[in-house]
């Protein structure tokens, strides 16, 4: 174990309790929340109705039962927090989900959240991750909650960025005795593995797999969400290979998507990424607003998943260092919550016996 690893003996159990009057205050606010009006036939094109926005506050307020599901969620995930040491940040708590497999040979997989999100995207897969059979590999499962969400203390200095990220990730998985292991992550959590297999791959980092496709780390911030086209300075065999290419259906939906969400759907990241600070009053202060915020891109960014109120409260990208890809005909950007079987399977299919990344870690193939 590396020397600046906070050793094992660090890590404590820990479980969601939110304190009575933490929950008083919340019913207070809901209480009393003042609604604004909307403009008739406005339907989604301005953002959340106020239709629902009125019954998903009205069934948190009197339907949403907060102790039911901080049980569940206890029962069902097993939490933990350790102290990691980030280099010029200082200590900080983490807070993450770590389960074993009963298999022998499990692969470690450390799941990377995104954003609106947090470690609850790995619920309804980790039950299925940690089984095995003899033709499917198994996974020993860690989801942590990113530096700043969840139950993990936020970073109090500037320029905690992807490097960052990546340091307490990897440290963590030192820290649980996986020396070697696999990353999966979509969105934020996209980066963050990328960058692990950047700075920690071939050594710690064997393999990586993503859901989600995006810029580097350091280009535009408009060019982020989604990859850009390559450019005949930078990429000129892609740029012209992109130029006599005949894109699909699939494809050409998938380019007009982007071209939507390009023109109408990126003032929330402008806004978060340049003047985080000023956003913050309103998300930390109101529960309304708070709903309202991540209620929009859950609807938005999910391919038609039927949300309950309780789950509420492209063509450039291949590279020679892809090993494996898969292509599915639905499913949005939650693919964890919305997507489990499938997520799974691919995971499968990449780390299983004639998978591209069979026995990539060494000694353990899952079996």
């Amino acid at each position: 174990m590396a020397s600046n690893v906070v050793p094992a003996s660090s890590i404590r159990p820990f479980k969601i309790h939110i304190p009575d009057e933490r929950i008083a205050i919340l019913q207070y606010k809901l209480a009393s929340a003042t609604l604004p009006d909307e403009l008739e036939d406005a339907g989604r094109d301005y953002g959340v109705p106020l239709a629902d926005m009125q019954r998903l506050l009205g069934y948190w307020k009197s339907g949403y039962n907060w102790r039911k599901h901080e049980e569940e969620l206890n029962t069902e995930l097993p939490q933990f927090q350790t102290d990691i040491d980030v280099e010029g940040h200082g200590t900080l708590k983490l807070h993450f989900v770590h389960k074993q497999s009963d298999v022998a040979g499990a692969i470690p997989l450390l799941f990377v959240h995104g954003w609106p999100g947090s470690f609850i995207e790995v619920r309804k897969i980790l039950p299925l991750l940690i089984q095995g059979t003899k033709e499917q590999p198994a996974f020993h499962v860690v989801a942590l909650s990113l530096p700043g969400f969840g139950f993990s203390e936020a970073p109090k200095k500037k320029r905690f960025a992807f490097l960052q990220y990546a340091e307490i990730c990897n440290k963590l998985m030192l820290s649980l005795g996986y020396d070697q292991y696999v990353t999966q992550g979509g969105d934020v959590g996209y980066t963050v593995t990328k960058t692990i297999a950047s700075l920690y791959g071939g050594k710690h980092s064997k393999a990586w797999h993503t859901n989600y496709e995006a810029a580097l780390p350091g280009q535009l911030v408009s060019k982020y969400v989604e990859s850009a086209p390559p450019e005949l300075l930078s990429q000129p065999l892609s740029y012209l290979r992109n130029l006599v290419t005949r894109y699909t259906p699939a494809e050409k939906a998938g380019l007009a998507k982007t071209a939507w969400f390009r023109a109408e759907g990126m003032g929330y990241f402008m806004e978060q990424t340049t003047q985080p600070q000023t956003l913050g009053y309103s998300l930390a202060d109101s529960p309304v607003g708070l709903l309202a915020w991540i209620y929009e891109k859950l609807v938005n960014w999910s391919d038609k998943y039927p949300w309950t109120d309780d789950e509420v409260h492209n063509s450039w990208t291949r590279t020679r260092y892809r090993v494996f890809e898969a292509e599915h005909d639905s499913g949005g950007h939650f693919a964890a919550h919305e997507k489990p079987d499938e997520l799974v399977a691919d995971l499968r299919k990449m780390f299983g016996r004639g998978g591209p990344a069979y026995a990539v870690v060494e000694g353990k193939t899952g079996y």
